[in-house]
């Protein structure tokens, strides 16, 4: 079984700066609501068993339009409420969201609500039988990366500023990417096991918490780096309209 989690929780603050109501990023949209990312991030495969998005600041939207737009899916899709989306970092709705994978899961893809990324390189994650680690190849900027880096013993490190002022890199490292924050985790025993080893303090830090718990204990050749083809973090409603021609085909 396959399942996989997006999380949607966020106050999308920067994104409201340019609309006239406040709005869940994922749910925006010109025209027709499917070209709305999450509409978009959910209909990119079929081979998905299971939908679990994990929601908070305008839940009540949220529910509304998986009720009104994605009925086709519903049946799919569980919907998880974060009562700590205001205070808590990313991580806890990650957190949650494994919580609610079905027990019979055995792969589970994590892709970030706000993501808007070609079919061809989801779909080949999807159908690798590999733990996967996603790129992009946007500029590496402290104001929106998410950085992955090799140290010089293969390892797995991801830095990110949750000011969006600066990264630093404290090794000697093999390679350096900007991340495309999509994950496969094929061993969900492990992730469990990663969540339930979290302290206080990390369940309230961002997702990466767990992202670098798990795949900081793989080895190479446990994991596979995918280059997404088409990839944009819609940060703001001008990253929408730049991917809109796209998601209107």
């Amino acid at each position: 079984m396959r399942t996989l989690i997006v999380t949607v929780a966020g106050t999308a603050t920067r994104f409201n700066r340019d609309t006239n109501t406040e709005v869940l990023k994922c749910l925006y949209y010109k025209n027709r609501p499917e070209y709305s990312l999450l509409s978009q991030i959910l209909n990119q495969s079929e081979d998905i068993d299971e939908y679990v998005i994990v929601g908070g600041y305008l839940y009540e939207q949220l529910e509304t339009f998986v009720e009104e737009h994605l009925f086709s899916l519903k049946s799919k899709i569980k919907l998880v409420y974060n009562p700590f989306y205001r205070e808590y970092g990313s991580g806890y709705s990650l957190l949650k969201g494994i919580e609610a994978v079905a027990e019979q899961a055995d792969e589970i893809i994590f892709a970030e609500g706000d993501l808007f990324f070609d079919q061809e390189s989801f779909e080949y994650i999807v159908r690798i039988e590999q733990n996967v680690l996603t790129i992009n190849r946007e500029f590496i900027l402290s104001d929106k990366a998410v950085v992955l880096y090799i140290d010089e013993s293969d390892g797995v490190h991801y830095l990110y500023d949750t000011s969006h002022k600066s990264l630093f890199v404290p090794e000697a490292f093999k390679a350096i990417y900007n991340s495309a924050q999509i994950w496969k985790f094929i061993q969900p025993k492990l992730l469990k096991e990663v969540v339930g080893s979290l302290s206080e303090k990390q369940k309230q830090g961002t997702n990466l918490e767990i992202i670098q718990g798990y795949f900081g204990r793989l080895t190479e050749g446990q994991y596979e780096i995918v280059p997404m083809k088409v990839w944009c973090n819609c940060n703001t409603v001008a990253d929408y309209e730049r991917v809109y021609t796209m998601l209107a085909r």
